[in-house]
């Protein structure tokens, strides 16, 4: 039996190839950070899918915020330090 809904990660890409236009759009400078929400989004992908919400792009959000405050904690961790 086939799957009947489509899984995040197929979402995921959806909506990448969806922001696509506005990555063109973007400065060069930018578009790697661009690039980089996506890839940390995929790094979560298997918690999101747990999610299973009707509203995926929700997921993705949480996704990229989770990585982002793992960095700042790193972060900070290493300024205490060299404090």
């Amino acid at each position: 039996m086939g799957r009947t809904n489509p899984t995040y990660r197929d979402y995921l890409q959806r909506f990448e190839d969806q922001c696509q236009p506005m990555r063109r759009g973007l400065r060069h400078q930018y578009k790697s950070d661009f690039d980089h929400l996506f890839d940390r989004a995929q790094t979560h992908a298997d918690a999101a899918g747990y999610l299973n919400s009707t509203d995926p792009e929700l997921a993705i959000l949480l996704s990229i915020l989770l990585a982002q405050e793992h960095d700042i904690r790193k972060l900070r961790a290493q300024l205490e330090a060299v404090s």
